[in-house]
């Protein structure tokens, strides 16, 4: 058994990794400010013995004893990150500083949850993990996009420094339950829209493109990540390569919840990406990993769960 910290632990991505650790029979430590995160996403573990939540901000220090830590601590949608982007940048800095010192404290290995953002809108399509990015160091998405790039470079200072065991990862758009019905993430929004019957909106002409993951599938890559060669170190990219427009996620969406919304058009954000693909040939190498769970499979879950969490 290991004692593993989960830090953001009560958010999307961190209470699917901590149900799924807790199943493989782990220790673990959900740590979360509950910003974004949710109670009600952990809070069937909470009486679990191998389980434990600390509320708390990652911003300040915390001094425990673990073996690995994932940090996930960060607001991950434009409307969170936006809301506080000061917050958000210290989060990503400050916040990443802290959770390295513990892992080079107490000699843990600690896997950076990293972002396709990192790419900005890219020049180069698919995106390499060897890509630097197009971003734009002052707008409205910096908090969040240079925030992060700034937590890759602390990670690979501490590692060249002090020899910290680290593992970063680029997440891809990812979807499933527990999402927040207000994160402003397209896919939760595209659904709660579509099942209220209101109007589906759709930034600029809707042909720009994402590629979207199931949780599952995700969770799975960041543990397989964890558990890799030491020599492995990232940053490697986890998503799913298939690659949608808007407007077809938008029409795929009023399918399967079988709605009456219209498709209207408002004006595209600030640096938005138009093109988002990875190249996940390092992962299938080193990791053995590829997505399993295609579109409409997890679409359907994710309305099934919007559907219970709606009507509650």
């Amino acid at each position: 058994m290991k004692r593993v910290l989960v830090t953001g632990g009560a958010g999307f991505l961190g209470s699917h990794l901590c149900n799924r650790l807790i199943d493989q029979g782990e220790d673990v430590i959900c740590l979360d400010n509950l910003f974004t995160g949710r109670k009600d996403n952990i809070r069937h573990l909470l009486g679990h013995p191998n389980f434990e939540f600390i509320r708390h901000d990652i911003t300040e220090p915390i001094y425990i004893e673990v073996d690995q830590i994932y940090n996930m601590a960060c607001p991950a949608s434009p409307v969170h990150y936006q809301y506080n982007p000061i917050k958000t940048a210290k989060t990503s800095v400050i916040g990443v500083l802290n959770m390295l010192g513990l892992a080079k404290r107490v000699k843990a290995t600690i896997l950076q949850a990293s972002t396709s953002e990192v790419y900005g809108d890219p020049e180069v399509h698919p995106q390499p993990e060897n890509y630097r990015g197009c971003v734009n160091p002052i707008g409205i998405r910096s908090c969040y996009d240079e925030g992060k790039r700034m937590a890759e470079t602390l990670c690979f200072d501490y590692f060249r420094q002090h020899d910290v065991n680290i593992k970063v990862v680029r997440i891809f758009n990812t979807y499933g339950p527990n999402m927040c019905v207000n994160d402003g993430r397209v896919v939760s929004n595209f659904i709660v829209q579509a099942l209220k019957g209101e109007d589906i909106t759709l930034y600029g002409n809707g042909l720009q493109t994402r590629s979207f993951c199931y949780v599952d599938d995700l969770i799975d890559g960041l543990i397989r990540m964890m558990n890799s060669r030491r020599e492995f170190i990232g940053p490697c990219n986890i998503g799913n390569p298939q690659e949608y427009t808007m407007l077809q996620l938008a029409n795929k969406t009023i399918e399967l919840t079988k709605s009456r919304s219209r498709i209207i058009h408002m004006p595209l954000p600030q640096d938005d990406p138009m093109q988002r693909r990875p190249v996940i040939e390092m992962a299938k190498d080193e990791l053995k990993w590829i997505p399993k769970i295609q579109l409409e499979e997890g679409l359907i879950k994710t309305i099934n769960y919007f559907k219970t969490y709606i009507s509650m």
